[in-house]
């Protein structure tokens, strides 16, 4: 029996392939996968939509929690809790994952919790299963004491996420956490780069850096260059 409860392979492709198909856009003639029929900025293209459509994306007057203020807010946690918005997150990240040869993924608690769970169901109904993490903000004081929680261990090529990057002080400390464990980060991706710092702070650790979309200086929010 397997990890999929002896379904194989064959089975976890088709019950993937059928989640799909319930989220792909009515007028899209043949649809079968999203993965297989749509490429990442198309993908990136339609949770942009799907954000507005939610009201995840609003405008006025917000403080950020890296102190900084912005023109506009978006709420990563009403885009990952819904069900079309997590099926594209998960769908992006998980292609760009598997390309890097990634063996676990996950980040900060709480903005990355949503996203590895919808990645790990849908990297084992795809049959290509990753393990899960996600990292507290410090170590905690009973138990085991762990402050990455989840089926890592020393050696394993990780990629590390968040929603929303800024100037990354949550990000980077997440990183030093799984390399801690002895893990290697060969990816960061998030949802949101805001042009802040964060990007470029990643960047020149060395490690590969993927955002879906990007804000401009005048907090316009776009897609990437990246397909």
């Amino acid at each position: 029996m397997d990890l999929w409860g002896g379904r194989g392979p064959e089975r976890s492709r088709a019950l993937g392939a059928a989640y799909d198909r319930s989220i792909c856009e009515a007028d899209e003639p043949g649809c079968d996968s999203v993965s297989d029929k749509m490429g990442r900025r198309h993908r990136a293209a339609r949770l942009l939509e799907r954000a507005k459509e939610l009201g995840a994306l609003r405008f006025g007057k917000f403080t950020l929690s890296s102190g900084g203020s912005s023109g506009y807010y978006f709420d990563g946690r009403i885009l990952t809790l819904d069900p079309e918005g997590s099926a594209l997150i998960s769908s992006v990240f998980l292609d760009r994952i598997e390309a890097a040869g990634v063996e676990a993924a996950g980040g900060p608690a709480a903005a990355a919790i949503p996203i590895a769970g919808a990645l790990v169901v849908r990297s084992g109904l795809e049959g290509r299963p990753i393990s899960g993490f996600f990292v507290r903000p410090e170590a905690k004081g009973h138990g085991t004491g762990q402050q990455v929680e989840g089926r890592i261990r020393g050696g394993m090529r990780v990629a590390v996420f968040d929603d929303t990057v800024s100037t990354g002080g949550s990000l980077l400390s997440a990183i030093g956490a799984v390399e801690a464990v002895g893990c290697r980060v060969v990816l960061v991706l998030c949802v949101l780069d805001r042009m802040q710092g964060g990007s470029e702070a990643v960047r020149g650790l060395g490690i590969p850096f993927y955002a879906m979309w990007e804000a401009d200086a005048d907090g316009e929010v776009q897609l990437t260059d990246g397909d």
